[in-house]
């Protein structure tokens, strides 16, 4: 099987994760990903969309996304064009809420547990997260 990319680019409005999540399963079932991987994408994804709604302070309000699919995997690749943020002092905060237990902001981990790779990189100009799932 070849690899083909599918771009997306949606807007910061509520529930446009979701179409994103239509992509994430049409590919995943393309390429025979089992159901329960690919609940386990729809959620990283919805995850990964609302961190950069939420987060990015983006001027475009938009985040773009590429979905690129092989015969090994799903690869999705989130860009939100906003601020950045400092990975140690997400991951120090993160600590932080596990310490009191509080319930919000563990969207991250969850990404993390959730694909079977994770890479992020984030500078001022912007968070790109790229996340993959393997058959």
């Amino acid at each position: 099987m070849k690899t083909d990319d599918v771009d997306l680019s949606i807007p910061m409005l509520p529930d446009m994760e979701l179409t994103a999540t239509t992509v994430a399963e049409s590919l995943g079932a393309f390429i025979g990903l089992e159901t329960t991987k690919i609940d386990e994408v729809k959620m990283a994804l919805i995850e990964a969309c609302i961190n950069a709604f939420e987060h990015s302070r983006s001027s475009e309000r938009r985040i773009d996304l590429s979905f690129k699919i092989s015969d090994k995997a799903l690869t999705i690749t989130i860009s939100d064009g906003g601020d950045g943020f400092d990975m140690d002092d997400a991951l120090r905060r993160i600590e932080e809420k596990r310490d009191k237990g509080e319930k919000r902001g563990w969207g991250l981990t969850l990404i993390a547990e959730l694909m079977d790779e994770v890479d992020i990189a984030s500078s001022p100009s912007g968070t790109l997260v790229k996340m993959s799932k393997y058959r």
